[in-house]
């Protein structure tokens, strides 16, 4: 692989242009922690949810831009629980975790009010 920065051209062994392109992506990405979810802005511009502990997809739920989480959150009731995060199509332990995302991420004006089951209520 070539590369040219300021105008010199330099040739990379693949091993070391593979690197290249992972730290690029990484330093691309903004990946913040929450209370017990993670959010990821991811270089190709989609946002991730996911558990903070979770290792496996189904911890995570991915967004195409983070604005589709917002329209998402908009369309739910004042009062909301997971059961309500499936009516949009998402399924499984993901709908949990928006519940719980939204409540953590300061974009959302919400707050947790009952744990079981899990309910957030607008503000």
């Amino acid at each position: 692989m070539f590369v040219t920065i300021d105008g010199e051209t330099h040739e990379l062994p693949p091993a070391v242009a593979q690197q290249l392109h992972d730290d690029l992506g990484d330093a691309l990405c903004q990946r913040t922690e929450f209370f017990k979810t993670v959010s990821e802005y991811r270089e190709n511009g989609s946002y991730r949810v996911s558990r903070r502990a979770g290792s496996s997809s189904g911890n995570a739920e991915v967004f195409r831009r983070f604005e589709e989480l917002e329209r998402l959150y908009d369309r739910l009731p004042e009062t909301f629980t997971a059961t309500d995060v499936g009516k949009s199509g998402i399924t499984g332990l993901c709908r949990h975790l928006l519940v719980r995302h939204v409540a953590e991420h300061p974009a959302f004006d919400c707050r947790i009010t009952r744990r079981n089951p899990l309910a957030v209520k607008k503000a």
